[in-house]
């Protein structure tokens, strides 16, 4: 059985202080109610890694980060490596979020061997793949998804897809307020799974953990949790307050 995923992608918010601050907060309302079949992550931005892995010490919450680079070392101003997130504490990292892919002109070469950096230290990734409104209403979304699993995820065994989760983001949805209908998000992770059993092999699909993101709130996690392919949320506004993320975790224990 997959188990249940909720994670939290801070993005460009909170200052050190600020980190530590909605963590401990985090921290006082799952002691109180523990989650026993979702797995809770964060991912603060990178110059908050560090004290909030210091923050998280002795508890059950797993650190990510927000994105690395393809080259262990070298002069990449600005860039961050697999293994300078891993020794701040990371365990996971996302890839391909879908503002990486608009902001920064990231395609599925540049995503693709940053999933194979991941893995080669060790890092845990999420993948993120999706469409636009514009792709959508040209009904293009199944060619969307193919094209980024096939490419995003070239040269990846059955053996490493153990090693990814895929969260579907329709980018239309994403900071909008807007949000896929639970009926939606469910049609498109079950075609996800079945091209994950496809294109990776060794029915890789059926066991990878599928996340939703796009709007995730306490108001509507609940009918997208409850979809058979929905296998947690990756939320964005949502968990920078402890109040609103902890009741998705709620709502995950209660799918």
């Amino acid at each position: 059985m997959r188990q249940k995923v909720i994670a939290g992608n801070w993005k460009m918010h909170k200052t050190n202080s600020e980190a530590i601050r909605l963590i401990q907060q985090l921290r006082k309302l799952l002691e109180k109610t523990p989650p026993r079949r979702t797995r809770v992550m964060v991912f603060p931005p990178f110059t908050a890694l560090s004290v909030v892995n210091d923050a998280l010490k002795d508890s059950k919450i797993i650190l990510g980060a927000q994105n690395i680079f393809w080259e262990d070392d070298g002069a990449y101003t600005g860039e961050v490596s697999a293994r300078m997130v891993k020794s701040a504490g990371a365990k996971y990292v996302i890839i391909g979020h879908s503002e990486r892919r608009r902001y920064f002109k990231e395609d599925e070469h540049t995503i693709n061997r940053k999933i194979h950096r991941a893995l080669k230290h060790k890092l845990k990734v999420i993948h993120c793949i999706g469409e636009t409104l514009e792709e959508r209403e040209q009904n293009l979304t199944q060619d969307i998804i193919i094209n980024q699993i096939e490419w995003g995820l070239k040269n990846i065994t059955p053996e490493q897809m153990k090693q990814i989760i895929i969260a579907y983001e329709p980018v239309w949805a994403i900071g909008t307020g807007k949000t896929a209908t639970p009926e939606q998000a469910q049609e498109v992770h079950a075609f996800i799974r079945e091209m994950v059993n496809t294109i990776v092999g060794g029915n890789a699909g059926d066991k990878v953990t599928i996340l939703y993101g796009g709007s995730v709130k306490p108001e509507n996690a609940a009918g997208l949790l409850a979809q058979p392919d929905v296998d947690g949320a990756l939320v964005g506004g949502a968990c920078l307050q402890a109040s609103s993320f902890f009741k998705i975790i709620q709502a995950s224990e209660n799918s």
